[in-house]
């Protein structure tokens, strides 16, 4: 049995009692991150990357932009680069799931620089999308009334954010649990609308869809035929008008997946990793068919691309397409009840925002890319400091009082898309890094907890493409009579952020001394963490009837 020591230098005992998480060990004066996230819980973490304000709110605006088949095409287009980001980082997260999840693989992996770089990128990349999804609840609640000024709403959520992360990661993996599964998610909410919200809606649009409203229309694809499939974007014609209203959508399909990787973040404090990331990983594309692909398909089946509801910037769409398509099927009640419950998502997604920006920030001050104050945690391994950090961020939400809450959630959402982006194009860098070592020093890839067939191909095909979509994500701002500085910055400044970051980093450890050259692959270190991994993973107990079976299928 291991030996720890406390603050006052006494050695005491460390349980081995998986149930009740692996025992918290000190080092230093600081309490360090505990393994208590069970299987289920990192189940429903992985599912609530993927499903988010992203799919119910952004959507309007990309079934404005794209049309249905443009809004389509460009959801399959970022979902294979989100299935071909998530197995890199899941080879190498469920072979080494340790704190700090990518921001500490880039380091061993690639150098320093890439680390820091990846690390306040994706620092602030969840800093940001915590005051969009407050502001997208300020949206989604204007669909009632606005006679209520959007301060006050932000503020009672936001202190619902903050009580949830403030009582440990337990607490937080529970509630994602409870909160996802149970009829309760009117009263309470966690980060996305989870399966059978989803689901329901997807059913229930595919009823209206072939006349079971109470309106009896029979759609079919009346709305791909009129007003067309694509939209010609600024009125441009032609091909190019097309292709320009499909690239158009490929920035916001990219906020709605933007959150997969929260996996990583949370492997350091998940019990049996080996056994439950890569169970988390290899059902990804299950989501994102699921959930996006099939949403989007119906949202496009059910809301023409010209309803003027679909207008966020405008102020007047206080609701998602899957709200207006109700309404426009003549059932009365059910929009104010799905609105509640997407409400209820955005209400408590900063729960999940914020408990991975307190994590990446506790992992910057690992690497000591951040000062050693932000490693402070309490001693049930809750990163006291960095939680108060990020949580300060939230205020941001307040500027939709004066500059309205769509426009606000509009500009962090652009905001969050490219600094994910980047922060996948760094995910890919560090694996392609990754696999040439193993190669180099004989590894046998099918050794590995998990391992893809696709790879390496899927890394570069990733890395490529999530620096053409940075790059291309703002070009409408250049089209004559069509500049908007707001939309200029908020699509460019996180892209020319991470090289500006890598180069300064770069210099910084050049004058440590470290140079600039990468450590050769022949030397990438796969040991170090091992034996502590191994003796964190264990066989759960057979099933011992047909129900756990499936229950352990499913989760």
């Amino acid at each position: 049995m291991d030996s720890e020591k406390t603050k006052a230098g006494e050695v005491r005992e460390a349980s081995p009692d998986v149930e009740s998480g692996s025992q918290i060990k000190f080092e230093d004066g600081e309490h360090k991150l505990v393994r208590q996230l069970k299987n289920r819980h990192i189940a429903m973490i992985s599912i609530g990357g993927v499903i988010g304000t992203g799919l119910f709110l952004t959507t309007a605006n990309s079934l404005r932009f794209g049309g249905p088949v443009g809004m389509l095409l460009a959801y399959l287009a970022v979902g294979s680069i989100t299935y071909s980001v998530m197995i890199s980082l899941g080879e190498m997260i469920a072979y080494l799931p340790i704190p700090g999840g990518h921001i500490k693989l880039a380091e061993r992996f690639v150098d320093p620089a890439l680390s820091f770089t990846m690390g306040w990128n994706y620092w602030y990349n969840w800093t940001v999308v915590l005051p969009a999804e407050l502001s997208a609840a300020a949206v989604l609640i204007n669909y009632w009334t606005t006679s209520v000024n959007n301060a006050a709403w932000i503020t009672i959520i936001m202190v619902v954010v903050i009580g949830i992360n403030m009582c440990g990661a337990g607490v937080y993996g529970e509630a994602e649990f409870i909160f996802a599964c149970s009829v309760f998610r009117l009263l309470f909410s966690s980060k996305r609308v989870y399966i059978a919200e989803i689901t329901g809606l997807i059913i229930l649009g595919i009823v209206l869809d072939l006349g079971g409203g109470p309106d009896h229309d029979r759609l079919g694809f009346r709305y791909w035929k009129h007003p067309g499939p694509f939209v010609q974007y600024n009125g441009i014609g032609g091909a190019e008008g097309r292709f320009l209203g499909w690239w158009a959508v490929m920035t916001q399909a990219a906020f709605s997946y933007i959150g997969t990787e929260i996996v990583a973040i949370a492997a350091g404090e998940a019990k049996n990793p080996r056994r439950n990331l890569p169970k988390a990983i290899k059902r990804v594309y299950i989501r994102i068919l699921l959930f996006y692909i099939g949403g989007v398909t119906v949202i496009g089946l059910l809301v023409p691309s010209n309803d003027s509801h679909l207008n966020l910037s405008s102020g007047t769409a206080a609701s998602s397409p899957f709200v207006i398509a109700i309404q426009r099927s003549g059932i009365k009640a059910l929009p104010s009840i799905i609105n509640a419950c997407l409400l209820t998502s955005a209400w408590s997604a900063g729960s999940s925002d914020l408990y991975t920006s307190s994590r990446a920030l506790y992992g910057l001050a690992a690497s000591g890319n951040a000062p050693r104050i932000f490693l402070k945690a309490l001693p049930n391994g809750l990163p006291i400091a960095s939680l108060i950090f990020c949580s300060s961020f939230a205020c941001l939400a307040y500027m939709g009082i004066t500059s309205g809450s769509n426009k606000v959630f509009t500009w962090f959402s652009n905001m969050t898309s490219i600094a994910g982006l980047m922060t996948w194009f760094g995910i890919c860098v560090t694996y392609i890094r990754f696999y040439g070592g193993m190669k180099v020093q004989g590894y046998n890839r099918k050794d590995l907890p998990f391992a893809s067939p696709l790879q390496p191909f899927a890394a570069w095909y990733a890395m490529i493409f999530c620096i053409v979509i940075c790059f291309f994500s703002g070009w409408a701002v250049f089209l004559k009579g069509n500049w908007d500085t707001a939309t200029f910055v908020t699509n460019y400044l996180p892209f020319i952020l991470f090289p500006v970051l890598y180069i300064s980093a770069k210099i910084h450890y050049w004058r440590r001394g470290k140079g600039f050259k990468l450590r050769p692959l022949a030397d990438l270190d796969y040991v170090t963490d091992i034996a502590e991994i191994e003796a964190d993973s264990y066989d759960d107990p057979p099933p011992k009837n047909k129900m756990e079976a499936f229950w352990a299928w499913l989760m």
